[in-house]
């Protein structure tokens, strides 16, 4: 056995060793490259839908495999399969059954079918929902497709390190690191830098200064567009050359390194985890010279939009091609005068190649197979419990030709089978007989075991979930201490940060100054400015970051400081907090809480309640609307005795109002999806929330003069709303329902009222026509009399109860005009 050593990175080890390691490598390569190349025969043949692979990609993402230690994370994007492969995250059988979208966790634990292949996630919590010891595994954050959309995340993951070791409060929770050693790796093609959250997210991490590896793949092409249209200068590195560190100066590491070298890669990637690992220091990788062997996706081929030159050249730089040039030509002399070679002739690649090949053939056969059998079992079932139909019912022709065509479909589909069978249900709707009830028994279950397999886990539902807490209700002093609302908050926040050491809170103005509505007043100084800080104007990455630190262990309450700003951050919370635990499939969690203030501010940018945009596009985030600062409080209290995201809107408007002050900061606990009655009337049911509840009840008060008695009832949380269906027990009493906001007319006042007649079935007890009162569809306009005319006013309400009580009973109320 050779004995020579050389060096390899900062180790030395035998030159067999580092021969073993290099052919390992260009297996690994291999075993990728073929996988894309067939990935796109699946699709193009029709067992799969459409596919992105990471071809051209692979011998950067091998040498940055050596670099990613266990306990650090990935926030990538869909080429990155080599790494993934390469750190034993993911199989090739694994890589086609996430293409053929098996909805099995254990043949695809990338998402089980919820995503399409290229989404990379590994596995944080058991079972039972509880975390792992993420230092001990490889760790990769859910990808998602929009482009640049990973970027936010990846912030908070690199965070989170410097938290772990510079703050002495969470220092104990060891499963999620190690003296924050851990590095975050970041990928991105180089078009979609071009992005708002790149930039931001660049921004962000050379200011925090925070242990991040950004990696730029640069094949020069984004889909069709070449980097001429898409970036200033074609160089991404050239642009960001101001972020390089100087002296003093905080700011970036930045290598640029063709991705076809790869011991050049090699050494980069290694000099880059020193940096980030040890200085806390963020580092670019600009990784050039790329391609793109099968064009951008399975959705079209690149030849439409390279010409012949630059496809040659994709064929002479091919970063595998180069490798194997290299394995072929590399010669290492020994002191001794002996050759040294990676192999003795090329027939000992071409068998790695031809053993590759068969690998991967047969690791998509039993993808396939896998995934088919599931189906053709279901299949099987289905046509016996039709044959037995068609044999007694009068329509059996008709059922045998379902039966038939489903017994000669050669690939079926869930879809085919559970189809036929609630077609051929329709031929039985005269006839009853046991095999019926099998058949529909057959549905249910199908429909059933289809809900589990693709909308479960939208929300938590193990024994963590929020909503298993129960009200805890403040209790107060015999004498009535009535402060500003805001003293309430920050005593409350004050309790929170005393009581959970995990638990951080920033965003603007949050810090120093304690926001803008003194809610977090002297706690900087009191507990620290990692603890309570403040960030850029960036809503996008406070988003991002308390997505990333709540991925890693923390309790992250990020502040975005008005309603309205939330749009900036809308798309990071749709597509990727929103979703997280759904494409995961219940095995990556973010328990975010993002704190915001909004409702009756006077003037088109700061007083929008754009509450419909926000819950239709955040499902899966828990949207709670408090009255007052007491059940705003109570909100945080409860959100921390659970891990479910969630963002709680305080009333802009109620800082400076008095209300009495608890005795049990910290511990009482405002119930999640659970409405409130604070005010029992006869005559007409209203269902409101936040600052508008006061509008309503100052009407109220004047209806009652008039004898019209109103029942108002809190939402207080929209998402979820109304589990114990209180509103229809009402609804059940007045027989007339309005719902009150002041978002545009079809908000969330139309969700209200679906909530309460549909799935609630209030419908049935209402004897006159259901309504609702809303603002303009514009912004409310500038000042008290823009907000008058934009919104409803307490006449409004007043004029709009009256006027339904006046059809229900003219002769008593009568017409006001």
């Amino acid at each position: 056995m050779l004995k020579e050593k050389v060096a390899s990175n900062t180790q030395e080890i035998t030159f067999n060793d580092f021969k073993t390691e290099v052919l390992n490598d260009y297996r690994i390569a291999k075993v990728s490259r073929e996988c894309s190349l067939l990935g796109r025969r699946e699709v193009l043949t029709g067992k799969a839908k459409f596919g992105i692979f990471g071809d051209g990609k692979e011998v950067p993402q091998l040498a940055m495999a050596k670099a990613f230690k266990k306990g650090d994370f990935r926030s990538g994007y869909y080429r990155d399969q080599t790494l993934m492969m390469a750190i034993g995250e993911l199989t090739a059988q694994q890589f086609f059954a996430g293409l053929y979208g098996h909805s099995d966790i254990k043949e695809d634990p990338m998402s089980a079918g919820r995503q399409m292949g290229g989404h990379f996630a590994t596995h944080s919590l058991h079972e039972n929902g509880s975390w792992k010891n993420l230092t001990e595994q490889y760790n990769s954050s859910a990808d998602i497709s929009p482009t640049a959309g990973q970027m936010p995340r990846l912030l908070g993951l690199a965070q989170a390190s410097k938290i772990y070791r510079n703050e002495k409060s969470v220092q104990h929770k060891t499963k999620f690191s190690k003296n924050g050693n851990e590095v975050a790796w970041g990928t991105i093609g180089n078009a979609s830098t071009s992005e708002g959250v790149f930039f931001e997210t660049i921004n962000a991490a050379g200011v925090l200064q925070v242990p991040m590896v950004m990696s730029i793949w640069d094949d020069e092409y984004g889909i069709s567009v070449h980097a001429k249209h898409q970036t200033t200068k074609e160089n991404i590195s050239e642009i960001l050359k101001g972020f390089q560190r100087e002296n003093d100066t905080n700011g970036y590491e930045i290598f640029v390194i063709n991705g076809w070298d790869y011991v050049k890669l090699v050494d980069v990637y290694q000099k880059a985890a020193k940096i980030a690992r040890e200085e806390h220091v963020p580092v670019l990788i600009h990784v050039k010279e790329l391609t793109q062997p099968q064009g951008h996706s399975t959705s079209g081929s690149h030849e439409r939009y390279k010409d012949k030159e630059r496809l040659q050249w994709e064929q002479d730089h091919d970063c595998i091609a180069k490798m194997r040039k290299w394995i072929l030509n590399f010669e290492l002399e020994t002191e001794t005068g002996d050759i040294l070679r990676f192999v003795d002739s090329e027939e000992e690649l071409l068998i790695i190649e031809k053993e590759v090949k068969k690998e991967v053939t047969e690791a998509k056969r039993n993808a396939w197979n896998a995934y088919l059998n599931e189906i053709k079992a279901e299949l099987l079932i289905a046509a016996e419990i039709l044959e037995n139909v068609a044999s007694k019912s009068v329509n059996g022709t008709f059922i045998n030709k379902h039966k038939n065509d489903l017994l000669a479909t050669a690939e079926p589909t869930r879809k085919e089978i559970i189809s036929s069978a609630r077609k051929c249900l329709r031929y039985l709707k005269e006839e009853h007989f046991g095999a019926k009830i099998e058949l529909q028994n057959f549905i249910k279950a199908s429909v059933n075991e289809g809900y589990k397999r693709y909308s479960t886990h939208l929300v938590n539902d193990s024994d963590s979930s929020v909503l298993n807490e129960v009200e805890r209700k403040p209790i107060y002093s015999p004498e009535k201490n009535l402060v500003d609302a805001r003293i309430i908050m920050r005593d409350n926040f004050n309790a929170i940060l005393k009581k959970h050491p995990d638990v951080l809170i920033f965003g603007e103005d949050t810090g120093l100054i304690g926001d803008v509505n003194q809610g977090l007043e002297g706690l900087q100084d009191k507990y620290g400015d990692i603890r309570v800080s403040d960030t850029g104007i960036r809503e996008a990455t406070i988003i991002g970051q308390g997505i990333g630190l709540a991925m890693r262990g923390l309790r992250p309450i990020a502040e975005v400081q008005y309603l309205d700003y939330l749009l900036y951050a809308l798309q990071i919370m749709s597509d990727d907090l929103a979703t997280l635990r759904y494409r995961t499939f219940g095995k990556q969690k973010a328990p975010l809480i993002i704190r915001t203030r909004g409702h009756r501010l006077e003037g088109i940018w700061h007083a929008g309640s754009p509450m419909g945009g926000i819950i239709n596009n955040i499902r899966g985030i828990h949207v709670l609307v408090p009255r007052n600062m007491t059940k705003a409080a109570g909100f945080y209290n409860t959100l921390l005795e659970g891990d479910d995201p969630a963002v709680v809107i305080e009333c802009l408007n109620g800082y400076r109002l008095k209300e009495e002050l608890p005795t049990n900061l910290g511990d009482f606990k405002t119930p999640i999806g659970v409405v409130e009655t604070i005010k029992e009337g006869t005559d007409i049911t209203v269902v409101s929330y936040g600052s508008t509840l006061r509008l309503v009840e100052e009407a109220a008060k004047d209806l009652a003069q008039d004898g019209i008695e109103v029942e108002i009832i809190d939402a207080q949380s929209l998402l979820p709303f109304d589990l114990n269906h209180d509103c229809v027990k009402s609804l059940a009493k007045t027989n007339k329902l309005i719902v009150i906001d002041e978002d545009v007319p079809g908000g969330a006042s139309a969700y209200i009222l679906q909530e309460i007649l549909e799935n609630q079935n209030g419908y049935q007890y209402l004897d006159s026509k259901p309504t609702t009162l809303t603002a303009k569809a514009h912004r409310p306009a500038y000042g008290t009399d823009g907000d008058y005319f934009s919104k409803p006013s307490a006449e409004d309400i007043f004029e709009k109860i009256y006027d339904i009580m006046h059809e229900f009973n003219p002769n008593r109320f009568k017409s006001l005009y």
